[in-house]
């Protein structure tokens, strides 16, 4: 196939065109003969235009050394420096040179089908990109310079693509652009090979994610979202009279990789009276409509890394057609003002300015289960216009990104308002820092004293010291933590834990295995319960970690700590790590915690199996504290049976966390082998009598003090590793285990909690209740805004005492209950 290709681009550049070299390498590779005609210097954001009276003069390129993006070379000159094999004195050897040409994509796509390549026969398909970014929705199609050299082909009677390139970060990584690159041919020739005869369209536009795996992701035929600019200008005026807007280069890369989502306005009110505008569009709107619309359009398609084909017709399609052919009838005409000789009134502004929201919201939690949750109590609690969402910058789309968002890169005033909802990694905690009283951000820096199995163990034993009388020394059983890197130096590393060597001693001399003190060994730094353990003996600790080092990988990733985040969701109810793999790696083989195993557990009548209660909590400044009135209980998968019985073997019938449940199960279902949920809400066991309301109410009166007493003692007593800011807030997993005399033992503390794993099925509505009221008392309570006449955040009287003080209350209505209001003296 003879392939045209052109863009809007420009020859290669690491600024402006890094792509279009790639490609044309990918074509070549594929068999087809490839003619290359370009604009001379970037053309973006021109459409299908022309430039009427110039004329074009030809430049010849000579591609060599890498045909990467930021690598490629090439030198150009006025007249080709290679001839054609076909002894015509005006061809040349377009396979081994590009032209350039000062014109527009449209002038390229003219040139190349009817003047310049008329030696290599006639071209098959004008393939117009990649570009430099998306051309999703309408806002971007109808000014792009890469679909308007399709259009030129499509109105020539030629079949056309328009292929760009969607970035989500500035790293051009060549291995994502030769994948890319080599799935954008695979779908040019699908689209070719199948093109309809029909005439029912003319051109496709294509639309490839830069992101790793592109080959392997889903092609998904798209319709063209229609959008519009709704407010806001795409220029903004230059203060101080020069017009120059700098480098070309540099200015393009900041239009491309800079500002998404600012919705705040322009630049501050001109000091001195200007007339010079510069090309600086916004485009937070475009991304906002994209995810307004939801799923079906080419701009959410692309979002979810996915490529869009959308089939066009070169045309100015109509609409209304009932109205064709019918005259338009006009009012009469009525005199002005002027015609009657009145004196005429300079016309008032229609329409004051739009009132400044009280805040911004930059939301983006990294999770489409938590994500719509979070938007929706926003949206329900605070009246339209208290606030306006904000978008992420577009150096940051992807999610899971390790480097912060800045939040100035969204404000256009520094000293806004603003709420940032974010994973840990991408919050910007410099900007909350210097803006303590305007910005409020959804976790605190350091609180490694709670969520790190090891600092918990520490944290609590520290305060009981201090305070015997806590209920902390009843709540939380003792712990021992050690570390060893290898198996052969565990018994050197258990010199310090003194109570589980005098256990283990004991244990020895015990013939019954039920006579035993069992005890759990916890990996201190992995999450979602790997590398759980039971053991009684020496002997029997010994065997797991000679047993770990013999399954062990060769090469395990040896980097260092874990981050702050800490861990997510592991504990006893324990998870699987991999799949028929019972190893941990290296890092983990570090930092280990043991407790003492809690037996017997409390079941329900029955049932048989063990459980465990996900309780929510959200802390708040410096520092109050809330626990969430509606529980989760999370059973295990198989009914209960000691670990002198079952031991390592079967760990089913001692952890609870649910994706045990989920890996064994249905996609989509909660539930186990046909019995019970594997999640269910605290207040239905009650209602099904499965479990008495007294126990319920003990069992909750336990679960608030604790909780309590825990908070105050990481922010009195570990000050160095929990560290509550004003201005944030962060919600908390916490887990509990019931013994059979009604004990509720704490396990640990989960920051970022996995809200889907305990979210399932009728589950679903405490976490989201739990977000409703979690916004409505930090977000709320911040900014001072909420449902009221006044605009002032309104906080029920309940939810402001403890609920120790009513037990009626225990069943939960969906309300956080303050447990705990810790003055630090840093407010």
């Amino acid at each position: 196939m003879h392939i045209l290709v052109t863009n809007d681009d420009g020859p290669p550049s690491p600024h402006s065109s890094p792509y279009v070299a790639t490609l044309v390498a990918e074509l070549k590779k594929a068999g087809h003969t490839v003619s290359v005609c370009l604009p001379h210097t970037q053309r973006s954001w021109i459409g299908k235009a022309h430039i009427i009276g110039q004329a074009v003069r030809p430049l010849y390129y000579r591609p060599s050394g890498h045909l990467h993006g930021e690598k490629c070379e090439g030198t150009t000159h006025s007249h080709p420096t290679t001839t054609a094999s076909n002894g015509d004195p005006d061809a040349f050897d377009a396979d081994a040179e590009w032209v350039l040409v000062d014109g527009t994509p449209a002038s390229c796509v003219q040139l190349g089908l009817h003047h310049l390549f008329k030696h290599r026969g006639p071209i098959d398909l004008v393939v117009s990109g990649p570009n430099y970014g998306r051309n999703t929705t309408a806002v971007f199609a109808l000014s792009s310079g890469t679909l308007g050299g399709a259009l030129e082909a499509a109105v020539c009677g030629h079949r056309a693509i328009a292929l760009s390139f969607a970035f989500f970060t500035r790293n051009h990584d060549p291995v994502v652009i030769e994948g890319a690159a080599r799935h954008g041919v695979r779908v040019i020739e699908k689209l070719y090979a199948d093109w309809p005869t029909d005439g029912s369209l003319d051109l496709y536009s294509v639309n490839v994610p830069l992101v790793e795996g592109v080959e392997s992701h889903k092609t998904v035929w798209a319709k063209m979202l229609q959008n519009y600019w709704r407010e806001g200008s795409c220029f903004e005026k230059v203060v101080g009279g020069s017009a120059t807007a700098g480098d070309e280069d540099a200015e393009e890369e900041r239009i491309r990789e800079g500002v998404e989502g600012e919705v705040q306005g322009g630049i501050a009110a001109d000091v001195h009276r200007s007339r010079h505008f510069k090309w600086s569009p916004k485009f937070g709107e475009v991304y906002k409509s994209v995810e307004e619309a939801g799923p079906g359009n080419d701009g959410w398609v692309v979002k979810e890394g996915q490529t869009s084909v959308t089939p066009l017709k070169a045309n100015f399609w109509h609409a209304a057609d009932h109205l064709y052919e019918k005259e338009l009838v006009l009012p009469p005409k009525v005199a002005s003002a002027t015609e009657k000789g009145l004196p005429v009134r300079p016309a008032k502004h229609e329409g004051a300015s739009p009132k400044k929201p009280i805040f911004y919201a930059l939301i983006n939690y990294g999770d489409d289960y938590v994500q719509p949750l979070i938007m929706s109590a926003m949206e329900s609690l605070f009246a339209e216009g208290t606030w306006a969402p904000l978008s992420l910058p577009r150096s940051s789309e992807t999610a899971n990104s390790d480097e912060p968002v800045s939040l100035g890169e969204v404000l256009s005033d520094p000293d806004a308002r603003v709420l940032q909802i974010m994973p840990y990694e991408a919050l910007d905690f410099d900007h909350a820092a210097s803006h303590p009283t305007t910005t409020l951000i959804n976790s605190y820096i350091i609180r490694k004293a709670l969520i790190r199995k090891h600092y918990l163990s520490a944290t609590v034993e520290a305060w009981v010291a201090k305070n015997p009388g806590s209920v902390l020394q009843k709540g939380v059983k003792r712990s021992e933590h050690f570390e060893v890197d290898y198996a052969e130096f565990l018994d050197d590393a258990l010199v310090e834990a003194f109570d589980l060597r005098e256990s283990l001693d004991r244990n020895e001399e015990k013939e019954s295995a039920a006579e035993r003190e069992w005890w759990i060994l916890k990996p201190g730094m992995s999450d979602r319960g790997q590398g759980i353990k039971l053991f009684s003996t020496m002997d029997e600790l010994q065997g797991i970690f000679d047993q770990w080092e013999e399954e062990r990988p060769d090469s395990d990733d040896e980097d260092g700590d874990e981050d702050e985040t800490g861990d997510k969701d592991g504990e006893e109810d324990g998870g699987r790590a991999d799949e028929g793999k019972d190893y941990i790696t290296t890092t983990h083989l570090r930092h280990f915690v043991v407790q003492p195993y809690i037996h017997p557990p409390l079941l329900l009548a029955g049932d048989g199996r063990k459980f465990h209660l996900r309780v929510y909590v959200l802390a708040v400044g410096s520092l109050k504290v809330y626990v969430y009135n509606d529980v989760l209980v999370l059973f295990a998968a198989k009914p209960y049976s000691p670990p002198w019985e079952s031991g390592n073997e079967d760990l089913d019938v001692h952890l609870t966390n649910t994706c045990l449940q989920q890996s064994n199960s249905a996609p989509g279902s909660s539930s186990i082998s046909g019995s019970l949920p594997a999640v269910r809400r605290l207040r239905d066991l009650v209602s099904s009598e499965d479990l008495p309301q007294q126990t319920a109410e003990s069992i909750m009166a336990q679960v608030r003090t604790v909780t309590g007493d825990l908070f105050e003692a990481a922010a009195r007593g570990m000050s160095i590793h929990f560290q509550p800011l004003e201005n944030a807030f962060e919600a908390f997993g916490l887990d509990f285990l019931v013994d059979a005399a009604g004990t509720a033992w704490l396990l640990e503390v989960n920051a970022f909690p996995d809200f889907r794993q305990t979210g399932t099925g009728k589950a679903g509505v405490v976490v989201e209740g739990f977000w409703r009221q979690t916004v409505r008392i930090a977000v709320g309570g911040f900014f001072k805004v909420g449902t009221s006449s006044q605009g002032q955040c309104t906080q029920d009287r309940e939810t402001e005492t403890l609920l120790a003080d009513d037990p009626s209350q225990w069943t939960g209505d969906g309300r956080l209950v303050l447990v705990r209001d810790v003055e630090l003296g840093r407010r």
